[in-house]
């Protein structure tokens, strides 16, 4: 299984160095999303008839992953969140007039059929992240990712989701070419129980607390042959036509293992129902965005050049706050303006610098 799951994670790594020239048409904005509180526990059957549910605002539907220089999805996708002090709960409605799923088997590589997915960076650094895969049978496929897989991260698919709740729901009938259906709703819910081992603190989020999240639904092109459903094939090669990568927040490349681009989600202790607002920090954002640039320019300056460079000017980052120190297989770049100071390694990795750090 493991060697079954590395030859797919191959497919699909965007190396960081080409990952400047992949945005040179994506405008970096995060979907935001205002995840309000909900007082009584969630019954997790995949129906989504609960009051919370339909006080819930839905999320904008899902887009193509590289965002809209891609045609628009030909079915619907839209997610809602919820929380309590026990739960992270999150739904999602699917359009689907062909509903098919064949794997059964728990940690099987589910986006090989159509598949539902999240993806959950508590604290925001890109390392240490979760994903989990659903079908419409209901198959699970989670797992711990140390990194990004273009940084060297290897998936810890050994690991589950002690306590995790979840339900699907079908609007027709499964694996029957011969009608037509309505779609699939999924419902989950993670306990803070788990998340909380890769989050800032232990328990639940603060209220305003913003956490990156996002949303992928792995689409196939089928057809109906012999009374069941098969992956169409490009006449021109022989082979099925490649999946549709359909998300919640664009990632400006076809490369779902990307947490810098996933969307925004705050946790308000606003309860379902009342009106809430996102409160974010544009700011902020915009200089982690900045800190990325420039994490991509050094990987494509080191393939180019053989080394990192610690001059900014030579990565087109003259007159900013930032400074930066390398050799030949790292580097360490450092944003500073008054309180605020940021850094980036040669990983990925982007965190806050705090004060006590500088006294130590």
């Amino acid at each position: 299984m493991i060697k079954h799951i590395y030859f797919w994670i191959a497919a699909l790594i965007l190396p960081a160095s080409l990952l400047a020239q992949q945005h040179e048409l994506y405008q970096f904005s995060p979907r935001q999303y205002v995840c309000q509180y909900v007082e009584s526990p969630l019954t997790i059957d995949g129906k989504l008839d609960e009051k919370a549910w339909k006080q819930a605002e839905s999320t904008d539907k899902f887009m193509d992953i590289e965002g809209t220089i891609r045609p628009l999805p030909y079915y619907d996708t839209k997610a809602k969140m919820l929380w309590d002090s026990q739960y992270f709960y999150i739904a999602v409605e699917l359009e689907e007039p062909h509903l098919w799923a064949t794997y059964d088997q728990r940690d099987m590589v589910i986006f090989h059929e159509n598949d539902f997915e999240v993806f959950i960076d508590p604290d925001g650094d890109t390392h240490h992240y979760y994903e989990l895969e659903i079908n419409a049978l209901g198959t699970l496929w989670d797992l711990i990712l140390t990194r990004p897989y273009r940084d060297g991260g290897q998936p810890v698919d050994a690991w589950d989701i002690k306590g995790l709740q979840s339900g699907v729901h079908l609007n027709g009938t499964l694996n029957n070419p011969d009608d037509e259906d309505e779609g699939w709703t999924v419902e989950l819910a993670f306990p803070w129980s788990v998340l909380e081992e890769l989050a800032p603190h232990p328990g639940p989020p603060n209220d305003q607390e913003i956490w990156r999240v996002n949303f992928s639904r792995v689409q196939w092109r089928t057809e109906a042959k012999d009374g069941q459903y098969v992956k169409e094939k490009d006449p021109a090669t022989g082979q099925p036509y490649p999946e549709h990568n359909w998300v919640w927040s664009p990632q400006g490349a076809i490369a779902m293992h990307q947490p810098e681009t996933w969307g925004l989600v705050q946790f308000s202790s606003t309860p379902a129902g009342k009106r809430a607002r996102f409160n974010g920090q544009p700011n902020l954002e915009a200089i982690r965005w900045q800190l990325r640039q420039l994490y991509y320019k050094q990987h494509a300056w080191k393939e180019a050049n053989g080394t990192f460079t610690d001059d900014p000017a030579q990565l087109g980052l003259e007159g900013e706050p930032i400074q930066v120190v390398a050799g030949a297989d790292f580097f360490l770049a450092t944003y500073e303006l008054g309180d605020l100071k940021l850094r980036i390694r040669e990983d990925g990795k982007l965190d806050h610098i705090q004060p006590k750090e500088d006294e130590e």
